[in-house]
């Protein structure tokens, strides 16, 4: 089957389509996922702005809510289309749309609720094909923190590895997936990812800039050790696994807030500081388990500096890769996820790993949105697969 994933992470910059060929082997024991391809497109400058403006700590309205699902879902489904017919020849069978977050309702460590926006009818109306999306909801109604759904896909590509893997995500949020020698494998979010380089870059450059593209701004600056120790700091760090965390708290306000008894910082040392944040925070979190290799992907892969302090920080010297290491490529893989989670939810399997995200057990996630066919789903197998193999045969 042919499933086209649809992925905007926290630093809801551009959408993401990655579009597999995915297929049951062994009985149902295995899932083969061949990569067609990837194509991106930004959100359009005055969309991203209102997402921006709407996003916490700051209000919205029930208006502007409805805008934005609205306007969304339709940049959602002007991607789709051109990924169907770019990369699957006009042949997907299913769409699997992640849609964006825009809150994530943590108090301490229990997830009350998960919000993400872009209206599947959209996404349905302009290919023609079912949509699968809101994937996290039902995990957090069955207890759980609702990520990170793509510890799944994680513990079907690392199972059987050597030693002790661990699967990196680093967006605007960082999140990891370890499988220790003993014991149950554990995910979480590790803290910021990229979010507050990015906050960071945006307000320095007055918008000019994004993020800090190849770490130049960071390699020109040396860490502000005080600073460094005031957010190493945060309460979060500490908090037991099973944990998520997002923007509501790792925004731009936080940031100003922590800068507050420092005066004003040259700009490459708040980009090298907040750099180094980034990769000690991810090494402290893996450092419990002792991990021996990590297998990165997301935009942060493509920070060279933070690649490095990544390497110099991580515990007992272990190796570090990224995804395009196993055949998924780095900056695709949780599009590709979501494909994989969509084609689970079509065949009637659980989407979630629950001893991952804390819930109470395996549940079918997401909610299906026919296409103009009349819905037809396919059987389901006799149990959800163990293992996931990149490539052809």
């Amino acid at each position: 089957m042919r499933v086209v994933g649809l992925m905007s992470g926290t630093s809801y910059d551009a959408v993401d389509a990655a579009a597999a060929e995915l297929t049951f082997e062994d009985g149902g024991d295995t899932l083969r996922l061949v990569p067609l391809g990837m194509v991106s497109a930004p959100y359009a400058d005055d969309l991203r702005r209102a997402l921006a403006a709407a996003l916490p700590p700051a209000p919205t309205t029930m208006a502007e809510a409805c805008r934005l699902d609205t306007r969304i879902g339709q940049a959602f489904a002007e991607l789709a289309v051109r990924a169907d017919h770019e990369l699957c020849e006009d042949r997907a069978e299913l769409i699997a749309s992640h849609g964006q977050t825009v809150y994530h309702w943590v108090t301490d460590v229990h997830v009350h609720g998960t919000l993400q926006l872009g209206a599947p009818a959209w996404i349905a109306e302009a290919t023609g094909h079912p949509v699968v999306c809101d994937f996290r909801p039902r995990d957090v109604a069955a207890g759980g923190q609702g990520a990170p759904l793509v510890s799944l896909i994680d513990l079907m590509l690392l199972r059987g590895r050597a030693g002790v893997p661990a699967a990196l995500n680093i967006g605007g949020i960082a999140n990891l997936t370890a499988l220790p020698a003993t014991g149950a494998p554990v995910a979480f979010d590790t803290g910021p990812g990229n979010a507050l380089l990015d906050a960071a870059v945006r307000e320095l450059t007055s918008g000019r800039l994004s993020y800090d593209r190849d770490g130049a701004l960071a390699a020109a600056g040396r860490v502000h050790e005080p600073l460094l120790r005031r957010l190493l700091a945060e309460p979060y760090y500490r908090l037991p696994a099973p944990k998520t965390t997002g923007k509501e708290l790792f925004h731009h306000g936080y940031l100003r807030t922590a800068l507050a008894d420092f005066g004003a910082l040259a700009p490459p040392d708040l980009a090298a500081t907040l750099t180094r944040l980034t990769a000690r925070t991810i090494a402290d979190a893996l450092r419990p388990f002792a991990a021996t290799e990590v297998i990165a992907s997301g935009g942060g892969t493509r920070n060279p500096v933070l690649m490095s302090m990544l390497r110099e920080e991580l515990p007992g010297g272990a190796a570090l890769a990224t995804s395009d290491s196993l055949g998924l490529p780095a900056a695709a893989k949780e599009a590709y996820a979501f494909a994989v989670l969509g084609f689970l939810t079509l065949h009637g399997l659980p989407g979630n790993a629950p001893e991952c995200t804390g819930a109470r057990g395996p549940r079918i996630l997401g909610s299906l949105t026919p296409g103009r066919l009349p819905l037809r789903l396919p059987a389901r197998p006799a149990r959800p697969p163990n293992s996931l193999v990149i490539g052809g045969r």
